[in-house]
């Protein structure tokens, strides 16, 4: 049975920092592409960013140069560093994962069969 479980969001005031994890089990990933998604209340879930199995990271232009993906294969986890936080920041962030087949875009949804239960981040003004 596979599972993505989120941890570290919370409440942060604009400008700092916070950390999410997903930790994932059910299977080796390794070799699939990893993914943040957010959605906002009353916003569709949007792309944030993607690792892919060989390291190469992809971000949505409005969280380039103050988030970061990275991924430890050894732990089956993969991690969002988060600075510069703004109050648009605000969202529940969803971890994601594919199959180790790039089916679609990495920028899409549909790219990904497994999905965490989400992570509630507010950002305060």
């Amino acid at each position: 049975h596979v599972q993505l479980v989120e941890s570290g969001g919370g409440l942060v005031q604009a400008g700092g920092s916070l950390r999410l994890s997903c930790a994932a089990s059910g299977r080796t990933f390794s070799r699939c592409a990893m993914a943040w998604f957010r959605q906002a209340p009353g916003k569709e879930r949007e792309f944030v960013t993607a690792i892919a199995w060989n390291g190469s990271t992809y971000y949505a232009d409005s969280v380039k140069g103050r988030f970061t993906i990275s991924r430890d294969n050894a732990k089956n986890t993969v991690y969002l560093q988060m600075n510069s936080l703004k109050p648009e920041d605000t969202a529940v962030y969803y971890c994601a994962a594919d199959r180790g087949i790039a089916i679609a875009s990495v920028y899409t949804p549909g790219r990904y069969d497994y999905w965490g239960q989400g992570a509630q981040v507010t950002v305060s003004s």
